[in-house]
C-alpha cells in the first residue's frame, strides 16, 4: 500500500473546513431572551405638602380629653364617641379628613392604609398584629376600638413624629395582641389601592395573588373616610365616619405614645 500523496492531507483538510462552513448555516439562531413582564401601572398621585388647620380654641378644649384615650392595659376601656354626630359638629373636633382602608387575605394579617384621599399614594401603611377573619369577627359586634403603642425615645430631642414610628403594641376592644409594623407601601399594596381608586366607601373582595392564599384566594377590604384627631405630639386617633348615620360597624383607631 502506497503513502499518502502530498496532496492528500490538504484535501481532507479543505473537505473538514467545508463541512464546518456548510453546517454553520444550518444552525438555527439563539432566541433572544423573552421581554420582561409589563410593569403594572400606578396612577395614584403624590399627596399634597398642604398644612392641616384645627380650630385652635375647641380644639385646645378636646386636646385633654383625648390624652386620655391611651390603653396602657387589656383591662382598660375605650372612651365612645357616636357614629352618628352630624359632620359639621366633627368639624369642630377636628379640620383633617382622610381615607382608611383596611385589607387582608383571610389567612394573613390586616393591614392599614391611610391616604388623604382614594386618588392619592398612601401616606402610611401598617400591618396589624391581627387576622383577617378575626377582625371580621370583631366588627360584627357592631364596634371596635384598636390601639396602636409605642413608648417614649429616651433622647428627648428626638423628632420622631408618632406616626413615623416603626413598631406599636396592639390592643383591639381591650385585648393586648402581639407587635404591628410600619412598613413602605409595596407592588401589592399599591395594587389594591389603585383596583380601589374609584371606591371612596365601601367593603368587599377583591380576586388576590399571594403566596398565602394562591392566585384564586380573594382579598377583603373595608374602605372608609376618617376624621384624623391630632390630641398632642404623643397622640392621634382616626374615627370612621358612617353615611348612614348609627347602622354599621364603629371603627375607632388610636395612636399613643407612651
Amino acid at each position: 500500500m502506497g503513502e499518502p500523496g502530498p496532496g492528500s492531507s490538504n484535501s481532507s483538510d479543505d473537505d473538514d473546513q467545508h463541512h464546518q462552513g456548510a453546517a454553520s448555516p444550518g444552525v438555527p439562531p439563539t432566541p433572544p431572551p423573552p421581554p420582561p413582564p409589563p410593569q403594572k401601572t400606578v396612577s395614584l398621585l403624590q399627596p399634597s405638602q398642604k398644612k392641616k388647620h384645627h380650630k385652635g380654641k375647641v380644639f385646645r378644649v378636646f386636646r385633654s380629653v383625648f390624652r386620655s384615650f391611651p390603653i396602657i392595659t387589656p383591662a382598660c376601656k375605650f372612651p365612645s364617641l357616636p357614629m352618628g354626630l352630624p359632620d359639621a359638629h366633627r368639624a369642630t373636633i377636628s379640620g383633617n379628613r382622610i381615607t382608611g382602608t383596611l385589607f387582608g387575605y383571610r389567612k394573613g394579617r390586616v393591614s392599614l392604609s391611610i391616604q388623604e384621599n382614594p386618588r392619592c399614594l398612601p401616606t402610611l401603611v401598617v400591618e396589624l398584629t391581627m387576622q383577617t377573619a378575626a377582625l371580621q369577627k370583631e366588627l360584627a359586634s357592631g364596634m371596635v376600638r384598636i390601639a396602636l403603642e409605642c413608648e417614649k425615645r429616651p433622647d428627648k430631642m428626638d423628632k420622631t413624629k408618632l406616626l413615623e414610628e416603626p413598631m406599636w403594641t396592639m390592643y383591639c376592644n381591650g385585648k393586648k395582641g402581639g407587635f404591628s409594623v410600619k412598613r413602605e407601601a409595596n407592588e401589592e399594596d399599591l395594587g389594591v389601592m389603585e383596583l380601589l381608586r374609584p371606591v371612596s366607601m365601601g367593603a368587599g373582595v377583591l380576586p388576590g395573588n399571594s403566596d398565602v392564599e394562591g392566585s384564586d384566594g380573594e382579598l377583603a377590604y373595608m374602605r372608609a373616610h376618617f376624621e384624623h384627631v391630632i390630641g398632642s405630639k404623643d397622640s392621634e386617633t382616626l374615627y370612621m365616619l358612617s353615611p348612614d348615620g348609627n347602622s354599621g360597624p364603629e371603627l375607632s383607631i388610636f395612636f399613643i405614645r407612651i
